[in-house]
């Protein structure tokens, strides 16, 4: 199986960071300023990591990434500026950087691994940013959210 590799270089704050995006075939129109990515895509930018089957890339006329839409069994992997890590599957995926939004859709699991919770619902948006998350359940369903608690009794004797 043939990979391309594409490198990224994305001004962010006051540095850049490398955004390495591997997949089985891309293709790109510079007018329109869309990339699109298919087949097995791993994209990997600091510790944060993306997984799908397939990523369309809309970029400005610096080059600098506006927007990610992945799609096709999605599962990631990302840390926060303020320490939080999340994991997680979905169907969908759309990130804003400028904004440091993450926007899951469909069969959403997303697990917040630094504090033991657990989102279950059909939409569930992170405003990474702000330390913001709101989600959707499906039409015949709820949003479930779990909490791992320790027993207080626990806790007094750690």
């Amino acid at each position: 199986m043939r990979s391309i590799y594409l490198i990224f270089f994305l001004a962010l704050s006051l540095y850049s960071q490398e955004l390495k995006i591997k997949a089985d075939s891309f293709s790109a129109d510079e007018k329109s300023g869309v990339s699109v990515f298919t087949g097995n895509v791993n994209i990997l930018r600091s510790n944060d990591e993306l997984n799908a089957t397939e990523v369309t890339v809309h970029i400005d006329s610096n080059h600098k990434p506006l927007k990610f839409i992945a799609v096709g069994n999605v599962s990631f992997y990302i840390e926060t500026k303020s320490g939080s890590i999340y994991n997680g599957v979905a169907q969908k995926v759309l990130y804003l950087p400028e904004k440091k939004e993450y926007y899951f859709y469909n069969n959403v699991h997303l697990k917040q691994l630094d504090e033991n919770k657990e989102i279950i619902g059909d939409e569930v948006v992170l405003k990474a940013t702000e330390g913001k998350a709101h989600a959707k359940g499906k039409k015949d369903g709820p949003v479930v959210m779990i909490f791992n608690m320790q027993n207080q009794e626990e806790e007094k004797g750690e």
